[in-house]
């Protein structure tokens, strides 16, 4: 299974590059208006072709994807028209802080959405579980950047007592732990709570299922502690489901990270994603597609191995 799913990624990236390079063709943006700024509004059409062809926007789609496609492969990915930079470089600088708060993000959705899940499932219809699913199917229809402003209202604005964005004070020159942690509490905790419905629902579902199957009554029969049953039987039963759920909500993570980041000004992936799709940059919008792409796809190859280390009778080939 793990084989296969490698191999089909292989095809899979190449026809996401093609589409990334199809579509930004069609788009109304020019880059190279967007490359010269200012500057375009004065040049001659003479200047503005030869800056055309610098770029090698001047080439038909399939040449210019060919080109982008075997140098990628060559571990070229390019200089990025808008950062001025190579793309590399411009992914490097970047994609800690958001892999950072992505992490921070699905570590909170996982951790609390689990241990909700579990106490409303001890008592299905109760006043926990009736509260805390409201919130949940509440939280389903709330918009990552609507939480993100509601936050920065309340804890940056009217409690001061948490900052509104950036990565650190804006008087400091210094990127220091304590002050990164800090500005890493409310992205991640919105981002985190956006993504905590999905686990709370399907650990509260599993674990209610298993605590009316036969092993887990006998486990009760046998006179083991509550605390024994619920965690060492229900909940391993019931975060099957759970487990392929993590490969699923890849997509909405980055989604909402871009969000969130935007929202916050968090210094990841977000700002270059914008700029690269306005100013119709090749090179750094194909390498950022291929990134989130391949998140996409080792999600999903992530839920198939958790799930067969969580069930034996599941079988992986090469």
């Amino acid at each position: 299974m793990a084989g296969r799913r490698a191999l089909f990624a292989v095809p899979v990236l190449g026809v996401v590059t093609f589409g990334v390079f199809a579509v930004a063709a069609a788009s109304p943006f020019d880059p190279v208006k967007a490359y010269a700024g200012t500057a375009g509004l004065t040049a001659s059409q003479e200047n503005l072709d030869q800056l055309r062809a610098n770029l090698g926007v001047d080439q038909p789609l399939v040449a210019r994807w060919w080109d982008w496609l075997t140098s990628a492969l060559q571990g070229d990915l390019g200089d990025s028209s808008v950062m001025r930079q190579p793309v590399a470089d411009v992914i490097a600088e970047r994609m800690g802080w958001s892999v950072l708060l992505a992490a921070t993000a699905f570590l909170i959705a996982i951790l609390l959405g689990t241990g909700l899940g579990v106490l409303a499932a001890r008592r299905p219809g109760g006043w926990l579980d009736r509260c805390v699913s409201s919130v949940a199917y509440t939280l389903e229809a709330a918009p990552a950047f609507w939480l993100g402003l509601l936050a920065i209202w309340f804890f940056a604005l009217k409690l001061d007592v948490l900052p509104a964005g950036g990565l650190t004070d804006a008087a400091s020159d210094v990127v220091t732990f304590g002050q990164v942690a800090s500005h890493l509490v409310l992205p991640a905790a919105v981002l985190g709570i956006s993504q905590l419905p999905w686990f709370f629902l399907y650990i509260r579902q599993g674990v209610a299922d298993a605590l009316a199957e036969d092993p887990v009554r006998g486990a009760r029969a046998r006179g083991l502690s509550e605390r024994t049953v619920l965690l060492g039987h229900a909940l391993r039963s019931g975060m099957l489901p759970m487990l392929t759920l993590i490969g699923s909500r890849v997509p909405e993570l980055i989604t909402g990270a871009l969000l969130v980041e935007t929202v916050f000004s968090w210094p990841g992936i977000a700002a270059a994603t914008v700029q690269a799709a306005t100013s119709v940059d090749f090179s750094l919008l194909a390498a950022l597609t291929v990134l989130a792409t391949a998140a996409v796809l080792l999600g999903n190859l992530l839920s198939d191995l958790l799930y067969g280390l969580a069930d034996p009778r599941v079988a992986f080939d090469g």
